[in-house]
């Protein structure tokens, strides 16, 4: 399914681009060679994120100082790696408490029981994505290099996920 999120963000310049119609979507997710259980939990995992984007919410008045108090279960599904990201990506103001939230709820929404770094990298890119979010350069190249854990304990860049 994350391969299907990168796919829509480089196909798609803009939210606006992509087919808003499941149906439209899915055909489309298909012709480029996705599996239909793929594309199935792509579109609903969008439109979650579209839902959540276009909902009016409070403003989020988040004092400089305050932190975020993950539940367990939030805990156990984005790891120290993800949160330790996302507290870096608020601090340099590429994020604001709003779209955190978002962020922590679609990671939330995933199937998987454990969120990765680089797919987590991923949620934060849609998130921004279909927010039309500026991006600084380096926090967008950031966003779309995987890393992997080799064994000798040292993180190295490898291929870009785009």
């Amino acid at each position: 399914m994350i391969d299907i999120l990168v796919f829509l963000f480089e196909t798609y310049g803009y939210a606006e681009a992509c087919p808003a119609e499941p149906e439209q979507l899915a055909r489309k997710l298909s012709a480029a060679g996705f599996e239909e259980g793929e594309i199935s939990e792509a579109i609903e995992w969008l439109s979650g994120l579209r839902c959540i984007v276009s909902e009016p919410t409070a403003s989020f008045d988040a004092d400089s100082r305050s932190i975020r108090i993950f539940t367990e279960e939030e805990q156990a599904r984005v790891d120290i790696d993800c949160r330790g990201f996302l507290a870096f990506l608020e601090a340099n103001r590429t994020l604001d408490a709003r779209q955190r939230e978002m962020i922590i709820e679609r990671a939330m929404a995933l199937p998987e029981p454990e969120v990765s770094l680089s797919k987590f990298k991923v949620i934060v890119l849609m998130v921004l994505w279909q927010q039309q979010a500026s991006m600084d350069t380096l926090i967008l190249d950031e966003l779309l290099t995987e890393e992997t854990d080799e064994e000798d304990g040292e993180w190295t860049e490898v291929l870009p996920v785009h």
